[in-house]
């Protein structure tokens, strides 16, 4: 196992060194002077050479190549050319935004998606089949920005049931001008970062036993858990403020929830509908046991392997769409920093944001190889 992990770590390294100069040259070669984007444009042409040098783009591509590769690797990602600030800084400002929001709602489509998936196979030719195929198809074919502002325009703007925009409300926090938003925010992508674990935990330590009684105690143990972060939260002086995060978050996590799910639903389908196929199936209907134990035990656990690799597979594609998402419903996040630093031309802020989607995936990446050593006991790294 330790083998595999420091030879999959090298790995990682090497990729995202091919990674970090694919985008370096490809950014570097795109035409017009840089030099304007640091000075006022009536300057002089020696005054902007003299600027050029002072950045060392008198340099050979080598050269500057590894110096900016050294930089990285220390955290230096230079300054953004709009905020005149680091941009490790943004980064750092941003990016827990972006990954509350679309982990939660990566998490809670790939549970529905799953769930209804395996409702599919087992009702197979039935009317619930066919109607909830329907409706996933639907949204898995719909145009993302027409169904968000949909989404705005029904539950927010005609039900008030939601904000339109934006991942907090100025008037609440104007009144607490001694709270941080980023501190608050902080905390609570710790808590449900915790909570997962504690899921994942539940979910890991019942699953060889018998699948009612597994169930029971997972759902009893979930709600322990939350009931305890719950009593934490309400003992916290700003916990109105996290509320109100939460209720900017909602709007967004539903959307991207119902547009995401049904492809996890239809691959849990088709992966169940060919395990239902498989020998052991057979013999486990064969020994006596309930339908019940045999999808949940036998065919779902071995269908979960290849819905799960689509799910990592899919998280540098639902970090991408996070430009749009983020757009529209105005979230201060990576996707509408990249947006923006795109067309203002703010190259460092440009490159942070590619090389931290980038590093998120192939981190994701290797996450999945470890887990799947948990999910099927047939593959063992060595």
């Amino acid at each position: 196992m330790w083998k595999y992990l420091v030879s999959r770590t090298i790995q990682i390294i090497v990729t995202l060194f091919v990674f970090f100069a694919l985008t370096y040259f490809i950014l570097d070669a795109q035409p017009g002077d840089i030099t304007m984007q640091y000075t006022n444009p009536r300057w002089t042409l020696a005054q902007r050479q003299e600027l050029a040098v002072r950045l060392g783009l008198d340099r050979p591509w080598y050269e500057r190549f590894f110096k900016w590769v050294g930089n990285t690797v220390q955290g230096d990602l230079g300054l953004s050319y709009a905020d005149r600030r680091p941009v490790m800084e943004i980064i750092f400002e941003r990016a827990p935004r972006t990954i509350f929001l679309f982990l939660t709602a990566l998490m809670i489509e790939f549970v529905v998606g799953y769930f209804l998936g395996r409702v599919l196979a087992w009702s197979r030719g039935s009317l619930t089949e066919y109607s909830i195929t329907v409706v996933g198809a639907i949204m898995y074919t719909i145009f993302t920005p027409w169904f968000a502002l949909l989404m705005i325009y029904f539950f927010g703007f005609t039900l008030g049931w939601f904000p339109l925009r934006g991942f907090l409300e100025p008037t609440i926090w104007l009144n607490v001008p001694d709270a941080d938003a980023n501190t608050i925010f902080g905390f609570l992508l710790l808590t449900f970062t915790v909570l997962a674990a504690l899921v994942s935990v539940i979910m890991y330590a019942t699953r060889k036993m018998n699948p009612g009684r597994a169930n029971r105690l997972r759902i009893e143990l979930t709600i322990a858990a939350f009931v305890v972060v719950f009593g934490v939260w309400l003992t916290y002086q700003y916990n109105f403020l996290a509320v109100d995060i939460i209720r900017h978050t909602i709007l967004p996590v539903a959307t991207l929830t119902i547009i995401n799910f049904s492809g996890t639903m239809l691959l849990t389908r088709t992966t169940m509908l060919e395990t239902l196929r498989e020998d052991y199936i057979m013999a486990a209907r064969a020994k006596g046991l309930s339908e019940r134990v045999v999808r949940d035990k036998h065919a779902a656990r071995n269908a979960l392997l290849p819905v799960f690799t689509g799910l990592i597979l899919s998280l540098p594609f639902v970090l991408a769409g996070g430009i749009i998402t983020e757009t529209i419903f105005s979230w201060p996040g990576m996707g509408r920093e990249l947006l923006q630093a795109s067309t203002a031309g703010d190259i460092p802020v440009v490159m942070g944001a590619f090389l931290f989607i980038g590093t998120l995936s192939l981190v994701a990446h290797f996450i999945a190889d470890i887990t799947y050593a948990f999910l099927d006991p047939r593959i063992r790294y060595s």
